[in-house]
């Protein structure tokens, strides 16, 4: 990496915990200086202005939470365990989440509702979108070699599992108490071994 390179990267790194927690509109100019120890002209002489940097802070964020769940998907095991994999991650991974300011899809899908940058609604939609389309393509991967049942609605399914991990986050994060997300990390797991299996 050049010399650019590796600050551009640095500022992402140290100001993606900022943006998580504190979202687009709540993080300042002040705060991108203090936790970078740059000065603005340093910032924005690598980013065009806060909204390149919060979408870069953004992916950064996404990318920890995708290479967490990596593992988990490995095709040399069953469609069944690489789907097991969802909640396995977020039961292990929910206190790191917190301390990083929560889930980052969650997070910056609740702030573009709104107010938007228009860029940043769009890479949320993208990420959710995506993230669909995984779970939906192994269901039916499952489907092709037998082990999910024809009959599945996989796209149900996906959105389904989603909603119960972004939504028990949601009520989790609120009351201080992780039982919500653990309550619906375990009906996934449960609708997985019986709606799911043949």
């Amino acid at each position: 990496m050049t010399k650019a390179e590796r600050t551009r990267q640095f500022i992402i790194e140290q100001t993606a915990p900022i943006f998580n927690k504190q979202g687009y509109a709540g993080t300042t100019l002040s705060d991108l200086t203090t936790s970078t120890g740059l000065t603005k002209g340093a910032i924005y002489g690598n980013f065009e202005n806060k909204e390149e940097v919060a979408l870069a802070a953004f992916d950064y964020n996404l990318q920890l939470v995708q290479q967490g769940l990596q593992p988990g998907l490995d095709s040399s095991v069953s469609v069944l365990e690489r789907l097991r994999a969802l909640p396995r991650f977020y039961r292990q991974t929910y206190p790191k989440l917190q301390c990083m300011g929560g889930c980052p899809v969650l997070n910056a899908a609740v702030e573009v509702d709104d107010a938007p940058p228009a860029a940043l609604q769009q890479r949320v939609q993208q990420s959710v979108r995506r993230w669909q389309e995984s779970i939906v393509g192994l269901i039916q991967e499952g489907q092709q070699i037998g082990e999910i049942p024809a009959a599945v609605d996989a796209p149900r399914y996906a959105t389904l599992f989603i909603a119960l991990v972004e939504g028990s986050m949601t009520v989790a994060r609120a009351t201080a108490n992780p039982t919500t997300l653990l309550n619906s990390l375990a009906h996934i797991e449960h609708l997985i071994d019986t709606d799911l299996t043949v």
